[in-house]
């Protein structure tokens, strides 16, 4: 699977899981193209499926937040206008923009920026009309 690919799946699919088991498909299956026991790192596609991981968290078409049972959601810009017109029934966590960056000593740190602060004025204007 390609990055194009992957983005072409989100968007039609709105909100996906990055690789938790929920209500909505698992973006590391998609990539693998196969169901994964275990951890997706295991799997012989990991590389692709963080570099896809690493170039959907960069896209702008793209809010990477923990929406659903706190993990790693990827929601396609064309939700976002209803997401901010029902954020009111969220919890501030659930929307809050997540920035995962591995460190030089190979951590893992998740940064957050909060719900509103992410949102573009357009999504606003868009959000009103609906």
């Amino acid at each position: 699977m390609t990055f194009d690919q992957a983005m072409a799946f989100i968007r039609e699919h709105g909100i996906v899981l990055s690789a938790a088991r929920g209500p909505v498909p698992r973006m590391a299956e998609v990539i693998a193209g196969e169901p994964i026991k275990g951890s997706w790192w295991a799997h012989p596609k990991s590389h692709q499926i963080f570099a896809i991981f690493q170039k959907l968290a960069d896209s702008p078409d793209i809010l990477v937040c923990r929406m659903i049972g706190g993990k790693v959601t990827f929601v396609h810009r064309r939700l976002w206008p209803a997401l901010v017109r029902l954020a009111d029934r969220f919890e501030p966590t659930q929307i809050a923009q997540v920035h995962q960056e591995h460190t030089a000593k190979g951590h893992h740190e998740a940064h957050e920026v909060p719900y509103p602060e992410w949102v573009p004025a357009e999504v606003f204007d868009e959000a009103g009309k609906l």
